[in-house]
């Protein structure tokens, strides 16, 4: 199984969507953008919905069913380790082996000590082509980085290994994932990180790496846009350097996490990995959910009523809502509006709040992160919140597509 050049991941906290967001990959591929689908959920997802692995799987199927889509899609077990992995088994191809918890652990010494020997012949100075600049390694930056990343690698190996008992070594995608930090890995740590891939016998096909700056839950980025770009392009080089040198599958690329709503950094990566003839994969979450709220909002009457519910009940439980969030939102406390406020507005006006339009006067990011966290309030309405997308989803499908097409994959692609 080989992932296609350019994929994005498409979440659903409530697996009600598919079909409106395949419809905005089948949109992009009429203008000429080939992309695939893939259907990511977490456990703690599924924990907080009631939900399965099985329900995301036949979420999948039928939308692609449904629609006479003929080409590749993947459901993607997101951010699993070895206690989260076995319920997604029968039911994903894709997953992301989320190993950021292992970072810095320690490892067997005489395994380290085996990894130094392997790839001491590194050190001194290493040129990555198409970069201007040359790094030097010395051999204590080296045991430095085995120090910190081995045992992590390590780990993400015995996760692989696990799954491939089940599944079998090329009936799966693998992503390593160590987004979920507080520093970004330089182009040297990621050079020696991709080395320990190919050490541990790891097939990646997308690695997930941080990146300076803040990549908040369903806003735009917060940071320098320059040193973005710095960045990532680095990151390309070096994995294209890294597929040659540790003899990884060509199919290596970088996977953006938090990717959603990125909107500032789009036309960068857009534009990188059109200059370097790149794949990509982004990986998005709650934005789906996010215009399943906007939709009951502008279908009106009893369907804006919940929603603005909704908000009312998320906003007298912030701290529990937030605190599993807390590193990923950036919510200001006084922007958010007061519920007896909120409950004047009609549709258009909730809409135009919760809706990430950059420039839009009634847009509100403090108004929409909380709303995104907030899916545990929906999720506790049971059958009176999926009934009522189901009762208006055509207006709630339109809000789906419109998003992921117009807002994501045309930014990103420059159509």
């Amino acid at each position: 199984m080989k992932i296609e050049k350019y994929s994005f991941g498409v979440g659903d906290r409530f697996a009600h969507q598919g079909e409106a967001q395949l419809k905005a990959i089948l949109k992009a591929k009429e203008a000429g953008i080939d992309i695939v689908p893939v259907w990511n959920k977490s456990n703690r997802e599924h924990q907080i919905i009631h939900s399965s692995p099985k329900d995301t799987r036949a979420e999948a199927d039928q939308a692609t069913t449904s629609l006479g889509w003929t080409d590749s899609y993947y459901v993607d077990a997101d951010h699993i380790n070895l206690s989260t992995v076995d319920n997604f088994l029968n039911h994903s191809d894709f997953f992301t082996l989320d190993v950021a918890d292992y970072i810095g652990k320690s490892a067997n010494p005489s395994e380290i000590e085996s990894f130094l020997e392997k790839y001491r012949h590194y050190t001194g100075e290493l040129k990555i082509p198409g970069l201007d600049e040359t790094f030097f390694v010395s051999h204590s930056d080296l045991e430095r980085i085995a120090g910190k990343f081995f045992g992590a690698i390590k780990e993400a190996s015995k996760i692989f290994e696990h799954i491939k008992k089940m599944k079998g070594t090329d009936n799966f995608i693998a992503e390593v994932s160590m987004d979920e930090v507080a520093e970004a890995q330089t182009p040297v740590e990621m050079f020696f990180i991709l080395s320990m891939i190919s050490h541990f016998n790891i097939p990646a096909q997308t690695i997930a790496p941080k990146f300076t700056g803040r990549f908040n839950k369903g806003v735009d980025y917060a940071g320098d846009i320059v040193q973005f770009r710095r960045e990532f392009e680095q990151d390309l080089l070096v994995i294209d350097y890294a597929i040659k040198e540790f003899n990884l599958p060509d199919s290596l690329k970088l996977s953006v996490h938090s990717g959603s709503d990125k909107f500032s950094i789009y036309p960068v990566m857009g534009e990188l990995i059109k200059k370097h003839d790149k794949g990509i994969h982004v990986k998005t979450a709650g934005t789906t959910w996010l215009e399943e709220v906007i939709g009951l909002a502008m279908a009106g009457g009893e369907a804006l009523e919940m929603a603005k519910d909704i908000y009312s009940r998320a906003y007298t439980r912030q701290d529990e809502l937030c605190g599993p969030y807390s590193t990923v939102i950036d919510i200001n406390a006084g922007e958010l509006p007061d519920p007896d406020d909120v409950a004047e507005w009609n549709g258009n006006k909730f809409a135009g709040a919760l809706r990430h339009i950059p420039g839009n006067p009634d847009y509100n990011p403090s108004f929409r992160q909380l709303i995104h966290v907030g899916y545990k309030v929906a999720a506790e309405l049971g059958d009176k919140f999926t009934g009522m997308l189901k009762k208006h989803h055509r207006v709630v499908g339109e809000q789906v597509t419109e998003n992921i097409f117009e807002r994501h994959l045309k930014r990103l692609f420059e159509r």
